[in-house]
C-alpha cells in the first residue's frame, strides 16, 4: 500500500502510528473484513462528498465514481487548493487510465510512495484498490496534523466505541453543544448517535459512521474511525481560525465606530455653531433706526448683554471644535484611515470664516450704534433750538400784521404823523434785526431733514408758516412805508430826543435778546478743549457787559432828558414814546434778567467743565488697566510660544504643567472683567476716544481669545502626543530623540533644508533609498508629512511619519483574509455567517453597510467583504 513516513523519512510518532501501515500490512488487509469493508466505503464515501460539495458534485459508489480518474482529479484539487493537469474528457479506457495516472502522479509528487496501487486496478472498479488509494489519500491530505489534536484516546480504545470518546472530543471544544455529565457509559448507540447528530448539525461533519455497526462490530475499523476524528481536527481549527478572524475584524469595526461617531458629534456641533452664526449675523446687520437717544441706548444694552454674555460660550465651542477635529485626525491617522472630510461647508476654514464675518458684524453694528446715538443726539438737540428760536420769533411777530395793517396816520397830526414814520422806520430796524434769526430757522430745519428727523413734518410746517409770515411782514412793512412817506409832506416836527432813543434803544434790546438767547443756548461737547472753547466765549462776552451797560445808561439818559425838556419847557407828554414800544423800564427788566443768567451759564458751563474732567479721568483709568492687560497678553503669548518649544519632562508631566498654566492664565480673568468695567463705564459716559493708550477693548478681546485658544491648541497637541504614544508603542525617550531630531530639523532650514530631513530620517530608518534616493524620495517624504505643500511640517505630522514607518498597522488584506476565514474561503459571506461569528451589534455594522455581492459564484443574500474591507482603509467608497 503506503509508507507515509517512509516516504518523508521521518519516524511515525503518536496515535497514528498505527495507521502508517508497511507493505505487507495492505497484503493483510487483502483479506479485509467485509464489516471493515462496509464501513470504509460509507466513512470514505462520505469523507470525499463532505470535499466534493465545495466544487458542486459528490460520488455514490467510490469503486465506479472514481474509474475514469474526472473526479478523483477533482478531490485532489479540492483537498490540496492546487490545481492538476488537465484531464482528458474521452470515454476510452486509455483516456479514463491517463486520468487515474495524473491523480496517482500528484500524490506521489507529495512525497507520498504508492505500492501496490496502478491505474488500471482503479479504472477496473477494484475495490480494495480503491479504498487504498483514497486511505492513502486521507493519510496525506487529512490525518498528517492529527498529532496536534487534543486527543489522549487510543483509535482503538472502547471510548470509542461506547461513544463517550467522540463526545468528549466535541465536548471539549465547544461545551455548549453536549451535556457531557448526562452521558451513561451503558447506552453507546445513543452516545454515538448523539456525537454524529450533533457533529452533522452544527459542525458541519458529515455523518460517516453508523453507530450500530460500532457496536456490533467487536473491533471497529481503525480506518474509519480515525478518517472521521480527522474531520473533527479540521473542523476545530477552522473554529479557532475564524474566531481569531473575528477578534480582528471586532477590532477594526469598533475603531471604525467610534471615529464615526466623533464624526456625527463635529457634523453637529459645526452645524449648531453655523446655525447660530446665521441667526446672529441678521440681528447686527439690522440697521433700524430708532427716534431717540434712549431708545438707541436700549439697543446699546442689548448689544453689551450679547457680547458679555451669549457670545463667550459660543467662543468655547468655536475652540472645542478646532480641538475635536485635531484629536479625530490625529485618531484616524493612527488607525491607517483616511483623513475626515466634513460635510460641504462645516470645514473648520468655513466656521473660521463665518466667524469672522459674525466679528466684521459686530464692529459695524457697534460703530453703528454709537454713530446713530450722536446722530439723534444732535436731532434732539437741534429740535430744541428750533423750537426755542421759533418760539421766541412768534412772540415777537405776534401783533404785528395788526399794526402794520393799521391806518392811524389818516387822522394823525403832522407830529404825530412823523412820529408814526419814525416809528416805522425803528420797526424796520427791528424787522431786519429778526432776519438772521428767520435765516436760523430754516437753516436748522433744513439740517433737520438731511438728518432725517423724525418729526421733520411737524418742523417744516412750522418752518414754512414763519416764512409765509415774515414774507408777509415784509410787504405790509413796505405798504405802510409808503403810506406815511406820502403824508410826510405834511408833518413837521419830530421829536428827536425820542428818535433818537427808539434808534438806540432798538438794536441794544436785540443785543439784549440775542444775549439772553446764547445764555440760554444749549451746547454738546465731548472733551476738555471744547468746554474750554465755551469757558472762553462766556468770558469773553462778559468782557462786553461794562460797555453795555454804557449803552443801557445811555439810553436811559436820553428818556431822563426828554422828562426833563418837558418839565422845563411845561410840555405836557401825551404818553409813551411814538416811536417805539420798548420802554426804559422793559430794557431794564431784560437787563436784570440778562445779569442772572450770567452766573447760571457760569455754573452750567462750570458742571460740564467738571463732568470732562471726570470723563478724562475714566479715560486715564481704562487706558492704565488696558495697558497691563495689553502688555500681559502680549508677555504671556510670547511665553506659551517658548514653553511649546522647551518643554522638557514626560508628556503627562507636560500636559500636566500645561493645565496649571492654564489655570493660572484664567486666573487673570478678573483684571479682563475690570477692564470690561472701565469700558462700559466710558460707553455710558459717551466718550468716543482715548488719547492715553493705543488699545480698544476690542483689540484687547482678540489678544485673550488669541491667548486662551493658542493655550488650548498646545494641550490638545501633547495630548494627542500621548495618543500616539499609546497607539504605536512609541517610547518616552523615542519621544525625545524625535523632539531633539525635528527641533534640530526646524533651525537648520535653509536651502537645503530637504536634505536635512532625509538626513535625520536617516539615523531611524536603514533603508538605503532613504538617503539615496534623491528628489523623488524627498518628494514622498514631503507628500506625507506636508500634503498641503505649505512649506511647514508640524511636530505631529513628523511623529506620525515616524510611527507609522516603525510600527505595525491593520490593512485592508489583513481584513480581507480575515473575512475569507469566516466565510470557509469563498469570495463572499452571508448574512447568516456574519451573526454566528461576530457579536451582534458587529455583525449587524457590517450587514447593514456591505454591498451585495455580484460574483458569478454568489448565493442569495450574499455579501462583498473585499469592497467593505477596503472602504474601511479609504481605499475604495462604501
Amino acid at each position: 500500500m503506503v509508507d507515509y513516513h517512509a516516504a518523508n523519512n521521518q519516524p511515525s510518532a503518536g496515535g497514528a502510528q498505527s495507521y502508517m501501515v508497511q507493505e505487507n500490512d495492505w497484503d493483510r488487509d487483502l483479506l479485509l473484513d467485509p464489516a471493515w469493508e462496509k464501513q470504509q466505503r460509507k466513512t470514505f464515501t462520505a469523507w470525499c462528498n463532505s470535499h466534493l460539495r465545495k466544487a458542486g458534485t459528490q460520488i455514490e459508489n467510490i469503486e465506479e465514481d472514481f474509474r475514469d480518474g474526472l473526479k478523483l482529479m477533482l478531490l485532489l484539487e479540492v483537498i490540496s487548493g492546487e490545481r492538476l493537469p488537465k484531464p482528458e474528457r474521452g470515454k476510452m479506457r486509455v483516456h479514463k487510465i491517463n486520468n487515474v495516472n495524473k491523480a496517482l502522479d500528484f500524490i506521489a509528487s507529495k512525497g507520498v510512495k504508492l505500492v501496490s496501487i496502478g491505474a488500471e486496478e482503479i479504472v477496473d472498479g477494484n475495490v480494495k484498490m480503491t479504498l487504498g488509494m483514497i486511505w492513502t489519500i486521507i493519510l496525506r491530505f487529512a490525518i498528517q496534523d492529527i498529532s496536534c489534536m487534543s486527543i489522549n484516546t487510543p483509535v482503538l480504545s472502547d471510548s470509542w466505541k461506547d461513544g463517550l470518546a467522540f463526545n468528549a472530543l466535541i465536548h471539549r471544544h465547544r461545551p455548549d453543544l453536549i451535556d457531557y455529565d448526562s452521558l451513561r457509559k451503558d447506552d453507546p448507540v445513543t452516545n454515538l448517535n448523539n456525537a454524529f447528530e450533533v457533529a452533522e448539525k452544527h459542525l458541519d461533519i458529515p455523518k460517516m459512521l453508523d453507530a450500530e455497526d460500532i457496536v456490533n462490530t467487536a473491533r471497529p475499523d481503525e480506518k474509519a474511525i480515525m478518517t472521521y476524528v480527522s474531520s473533527f481536527y479540521h473542523a476545530f481549527s477552522g473554529a479557532q481560525k475564524a474566531e481569531t478572524a473575528a477578534n480582528r475584524i471586532c477590532k477594526v469595526l469598533a475603531v471604525n465606530q467610534e471615529n464615526e461617531q466623533m464624526m456625527e458629534d463635529y457634523e453637529k456641533l459645526a452645524s449648531d455653531l453655523l446655525e447660530w452664526i446665521r441667526r446672529t449675523i441678521p440681528w447686527l446687520e439690522d440697521r433700524t433706526q430708532e427716534k431717540t437717544v434712549n431708545d438707541m441706548q436700549a439697543k446699546q444694552e442689548d448689544f453689551r448683554d450679547y457680547r458679555c454674555v451669549h457670545k463667550p460660550p459660543k467662543v468655547q465651542e468655536k475652540c472645542q471644535l478646532e480641538i475635536s477635529f485635531n484629536t479625530l485626525q490625529t485618531k484616524l491617522r493612527l488607525s491607517n484611515r483616511p483623513a475626515f472630510m466634513p460635510s460641504e461647508g462645516r470645514m473648520v476654514s468655513d466656521i473660521n470664516g463665518a466667524w469672522h464675518t459674525l466679528e466684521g458684524a459686530e464692529k459695524g453694528y457697534e460703530e453703528w450704534i454709537l454713530s446713530e446715538i450722536r446722530r439723534l443726539e444732535r436731532l434732539e438737540h437741534l429740535a430744541e433750538k428750533f423750537h426755542q428760536k421759533a418760539a421766541i420769533h412768534e412772540s415777537w411777530t405776534d401783533g404785528k400784521e395788526a399794526m402794520l395793517k393799521q391806518k392811524d396816520y389818516e387822522t394823525s397830526t403832522l407830529s404825530e404823523v412823523k412820529a408814526l414814520l419814525r416809528k416805522h422806520e425803528a420797526f424796520e430796524s427791528d424787522l431786519a434785526a429778526h432776519q438772521d434769526r428767520v435765516e436760523q430757522i430754516a437753516a436748522i430745519a433744513q439740517e433737520l431733514n438731511e438728518l432725517d428727523y423724525y418729526d421733520s413734518a411737524s418742523v417744516n410746517t412750522r418752518c414754512q408758516k414763519i416764512c409765509d409770515q415774515w414774507d408777509l411782514l415784509g410787504t405790509l412793512t413796505q405798504s405802510r412805508k409808503e403810506s406815511l412817506e406820502r403824508t410826510e409832506k405834511q408833518l413837521e416836527t419830530i421829536d428827536e430826543l425820542y428818535l433818537e432813543y427808539a434808534k438806540r434803544a432798538a438794536p441794544f434790546n436785540n443785543w439784549m435778546e440775542g444775549a439772553m438767547e446764547d445764555l440760554q443756548d444749549m451746547f454738546i461737547v465731548h472733551n476738555i478743549e471744547e468746554i474750554q472753547g465755551l469757558i472762553t466765549a462766556h468770558e469773553q462776552f462778559k468782557s462786553t457787559l461794562a460797555e453795555a451797560n454804557k449803552e443801557r445808561e445811555a439810553i436811559q439818559s436820553i428818556q431822563a432828558e426828554v422828562q426833563k425838556i418837558a418839565q422845563s419847557n411845561g410840555i405836557k407828554l401825551s404818553g409813551a414814546n411814538p416811536y417805539t414800544t420798548i420802554t426804559p423800564s422793559s430794557i431794564d427788566s431784560k437787563w436784570e434778567k440778562a445779569m442772572t443768567m450770567v452766573p447760571q451759564r457760569d455754573s452750567a458751563l462750570q458742571e460740564e467743565l467738571n463732568k470732562q474732567n471726570s470723563n478724562d479721568s475714566l479715560r486715564a483709568k481704562f487706558a492704565t488697566q488696558a495697558n497691563t492687560v495689553g502688555a500681559y497678553i502680549q508677555e504671556k503669548m510670547e511665553e506659551i510660544g517658548r514653553i511649546s518649544i522647551e518643554m522638557n519632562g514626560t508628556l503627562e508631566d507636560q500636559l500636566t504643567n500645561l493645565k496649571d498654566y492654564q489655570k493660572n492664565i484664567m486666573s487673570y480673568m478678573p483684571e479682563i472683567n475690570k477692564l470690561e468695567g472701565f469700558h462700559q463705564l466710558i460707553q455710558e459716559a459717551l466718550i468716543f476716544d482715548n488719547q492715553y493708550t493705543p488699545y480698544t477693548m476690542e483689540h484687547l478681546r482678540v489678544g485673550w481669545e488669541q491667548l486662551l485658544t493658542t493655550i488650548a491648541r498646545t494641550i490638545n497637541e501633547v495630548e494627542n502626543q500621548i495618543l500616539t504614544r499609546d497607539a504605536k508603542g512609541i517610547s518616552q525617550e523615542q519621544l525625545y530623540e524625535y523632539r531633539a531630531s525635528f527641533n534640530h530639523f526646524d533651525k537648520v532650514r535653509g536651502p537645503n533644508w530637504g536634505h536635512s530631513l532625509i538626513i535625520i530620517l536617516g539615523l531611524y530608518f536603514s533603508e538605503l533609498q532613504l538617503l539615496t534616493g534623491g528628489e523623488g524620495e524627498f518628494a514622498r517624504i514631503m507628500s506625507i508629512v506636508d500634503p498641503n505643500n505649505s512649506g511647514a511640517v508640524t511636530f505631529q505630522a513628523f511623529i506620525d511619519f515616524m510611527s507609522r514607518e516603525t510600527t505595525d498597522t491593520d490593512t485592508a488584506d489583513q481584513v480581507i483574509a480575515s473575512f475569507k476565514i469566516l466565510a470557509g474561503d469563498k469570495n463572499y459571506i452571508t448574512a447568516e455567517e456574519l451573526r454566528r461569528e461576530l457579536p451582534p451589534d458587529q455583525a449587524e455594522y457590517c450587514i447593514a453597510r456591505m454591498a451585495p455581492y455580484a460574483g458569478p459564484d454568489g448565493v442569495p443574500g450574499a455579501l462583498d467583504y473585499m469592497s467593505f474591507s477596503t472602504a474601511l482603509y479609504g481605499e475604495s467608497d462604501l
